[in-house]
């Protein structure tokens, strides 16, 4: 469904309801993929919906049923179970009225045509690109080619309306050999700019420069972080910025705001039009959604809430909402890490000793307020001496402090987006002293 057509269905389900309030999320999506392993494709899968969320409020009550029936029973159907599951909800008395806001424009780069067009042709020409950059090598690839539209409306009974069409696509590879390997990825909105064959080439490129990798002893060391790394590092603190952890002490900024945290050189965003990412302007309430610094200088300076928690706390809303209901409240949807002010290259010329990091894989948290987290290193592990690297080194396992990392950190002046199943985020490569590697590993 276009704009138009999806908030005609809202507003028509938006009148089927006689609750005190209501609520109408249209999520209309398309994705598909193409997955490969050994240089060939093994599963193609496509899968297309539109799905109907209805929010009802009656007495300080809440009720949320979905569909993606859209016959005019089905409608009726949705609303009426929304409302009989408010009737049965308990009270909130810290309910408030559903927002009404006017959201900006879309960020230009949004929505690409070419993606929302894209055919599994085009995704099986991505693969082939990569797979012929390890061919010569003797290596053998595993990853995913991914390309995904999706049109959001959201209508509420105070007058609320918002409407977002975007798209989005994915490259992802593991370059494999005997005893190493490499990755390498890439988003983007729009399909055209996944480059296959210079993915492949940094993939294989990583997996031959890491061969016969050598041992090296665990303890404190100075490493040099890659995007996908240190964004999957960095995603563990992402839902610290909510007005929920931070209500209920489970953020580090629970202690405070305007108050030092991390390094003066550290500055974090949460920028919807960052061209890098750009995405939804307002949240899944419809709500105009803000572009805030949430960390200035290392200093503290904003959560993000949704109406719900703006109101409870007395805060801004700044539009963060995720669909209604979940338990995780309101989340920075857009997190961007500024940049240093040298080339990553120029990070490693100046290290004498350290640990070169592709990525990193399998964290978990081992202390959430103190976000202590624990993991691996994979896919291309470098020993750099002198500003230079000299070889790979055999995967590790870390347990460190995130906040303590940002505290005697240096970054990258490039930043790149980066991201997994549950996060996107934009982040330059970082140098960090004194990272605490627990032990090794056989392989």
């Amino acid at each position: 469904m276009d704009r138009e057509q999806r908030e005609d269905l809202a507003r028509r389900v938006l009148a089927f309801s006689h609750a005190d309030q209501t609520e109408v999320l249209l999520v209309d999506r398309e994705a598909s993929l193409s997955r490969f392993t050994h240089d060939a494709i093994h599963q193609n899968v496509a899968s297309a919906d539109l799905s109907i969320a209805v929010r009802a409020i009656a007495e300080e009550r809440t009720g949320v049923a979905r569909t993606n029936v859209l016959d005019e029973a089905s409608l009726r159907d949705v609303v009426a179970r929304a409302l009989a599951i408010a009737r049965h909800a308990p009270a909130d008395p810290e309910q408030p009225a559903l927002p009404v806001g006017a959201p900006p424009p879309a960020p230009a780069e949004a929505f690409a045509e070419a993606t929302a067009r894209a055919t599994p042709q085009l995704r099986a020409q991505i693969c082939e690109d990569i797979f012929r950059a390890g061919e010569a090598g003797g290596l053998w690839a595993a990853g995913y080619a991914a390309t995904e539209r999706g049109g959001i409306t959201v209508v509420n009974s105070n007058g609320a309306r918002a409407s977002f069409d975007g798209s989005d696509a994915a490259a992802n590879v593991k370059m494999n050999g005997g005893d190493s390997s490499g990755f390498a990825e890439a988003y983007d909105t729009d399909v055209r700019r996944l480059d296959g064959t210079l993915l492949g080439a940094i993939a294989a490129g990583k997996a031959r420069e890491s061969a016969h990798p050598r041992d090296v002893e665990p303890g404190p060391w100075t490493v040099i972080l890659e995007p996908a790394a240190f964004g999957e590092l960095f995603s563990y603190i992402a839902d610290h910025f909510s007005a929920l952890s931070f209500d209920e002490g489970s953020s580090f900024l629970s202690d405070g705001l305007d108050r030092t945290y991390l390094g003066e050189n550290v500055t974090i965003t949460d920028d919807y039009a960052h061209p890098l990412a750009p995405g939804m302007p307002f949240d899944f309430e419809g709500f105009p959604t803000k572009r805030l610094a949430l960390v200035e200088h290392g200093v503290a300076r904003a959560v993000v809430t949704d109406n719900y928690w703006a109101h409870k706390l007395g805060r801004e809303n700044t539009g963060h909402a995720l669909p209604a209901p979940n338990a995780s409240g309101p989340q920075a949807r857009n997190l961007v890490v500024s940049a240093g002010s040298k080339n990553a290259a120029q990070l490693i010329a100046e290290t004498k000793r350290g640990l070169l990091v592709t990525r990193f894989w399998y964290i978990r948290t081992v202390d959430q307020k103190k976000a202590i987290v624990t993991g691996m290193t994979r896919d291309g592990t470098f020993l750099i001496e002198n500003g230079k690297l000299t070889g790979g080194v055999r995967n590790m396992r870390f347990n460190q402090s995130i906040l303590e990392a940002l505290c005697r950190c240096e970054f990258a002046s490039e930043l790149s987006r980066t991201g997994g199943y549950s996060y996107s985020v934009v982040v330059p490569a970082v140098k960090i002293e004194n990272f605490t590697f627990s032990s090794g590993t056989g392989f």
